[in-house]
């Protein structure tokens, strides 16, 4: 069977004929319903992780047909993007996301969710509570990302955190770090944006007005190359940087200054989707303010060129 699906081969290019994913044992067919259009998946067009194939990792949608686990069948669900093997050392060390034999949902070797059907593990499934909309679940998946930071980094209600960057991620993060109690401040480039957390309390500066913050914890949500250096010129000695922009290119570090200051550098990727699922349904992350625009699948490559212009926030395919 075929169905519709946007691919991207060294060309970002709508089809109608892609092959239906068939589950293999431990695996569910998903129908995909609403999708959202990532940073990753922009830099992927650009050269990023060299993946060809079917492009998208947030999704909310319907398990298909599940054979382990028939009682998902019809229900909505989000999924963890990375499909790990599970009995390699690190699988048996509690590090699944780490996996050295992982395929990840439309990143690396996984076809993704700009289609009419996926598939994954079981296990990466979560369901959606019945009250909890398409569009606020389809955030679960970069929400959980930004939770994944208070799993790395003891924040302090006396710690000062600075969040660099006011684009999807960036609000995200910062909202999640807002419910910390920590001296919060946000840096951004836009009035706009910032306008979104500032209405809900979280204060913000923009770029030109923060040269000279210094923070405990800082973290790089740019998305941008420059961003680390912006970043690093706020953290104090002894302080800690948090990286989570990914980007195609080669960023140039000073390597020494980390040392000299003894500065703490933490990557920071895919994180907890229970928590996130938490958060959306208690109505403690605002994620509608965060969608500019809704396409069908149809218009997929006019909603990519629309989540790559300057300034737009999140971009969502309505699938099915």
């Amino acid at each position: 069977m075929a169905m519709k699906a946007l691919v991207y081969d060294g060309e970002l290019r709508l089809v109608g004929d892609y092959p239906r994913p068939e589950p293999p044992p431990g695996e569910a067919l998903v129908r995909v319903t609403l999708a959202g259009i990532c940073n990753t998946d922009l830099e992927i067009v650009r050269g990023y992780m060299g993946f060809h194939g079917v492009l998208g990792h947030e999704f909310v949608g319907v398990v298909e047909t599940c054979m382990d686990a028939p009682e998902l069948i019809g229900q909505r669900v989000v999924g963890e993007i990375n499909a790990a093997c599970g009995d390699c050392p690190t699988c048996r060390a509690g590090r699944p996301t780490h996996c050295p034999n992982r395929t990840t949902l439309g990143i690396g070797g996984r076809d993704g969710a700009f289609a009419e059907f996926l598939i994954l593990p079981v296990v990466n499934l979560h369901p959606v509570p019945d009250r909890m909309s398409d569009r606020e679940a389809v955030f679960t998946e970069p929400l959980a990302a930004a939770c994944e930071i208070t799993e790395q980094v003891h924040l302090h209600p006396t710690d000062r955190v600075v969040v660099l960057g006011d684009g999807k991620l960036g609000l995200l993060v910062a909202q999640v770090l807002s419910l910390t109690g920590c001296d919060l401040l946000v840096v951004g480039r836009h009035t706009e944006k910032l306008d979104i957390l500032r209405r809900r309390g979280i204060p913000t500066a923009l770029a030109g007005e923060a040269r000279d913050v210094q923070a405990d914890v800082v973290v790089d949500c740019t998305g941008h190359p420059d961003g680390f250096l912006a970043a690093r010129a706020m953290v104090r000695p002894r302080g800690t940087l948090v990286l989570k922009s990914t980007f195609h290119g080669v960023n140039q570090v000073n390597l020494t200054a980390l040392v000299v200051d003894e500065v703490r550098l933490i990557g920071s990727r895919c994180g907890p989707f229970p928590p996130a699922l938490r958060l959306l349904a208690r109505g403690l992350i605002d994620v509608e303010s965060l969608i500019d625009a809704v396409y069908p699948l149809d218009d997929s490559l006019a909603a990519f060129a629309r989540a790559g212009t300057k300034g737009t926030l999140k971009v969502l395919l309505e699938v099915g």
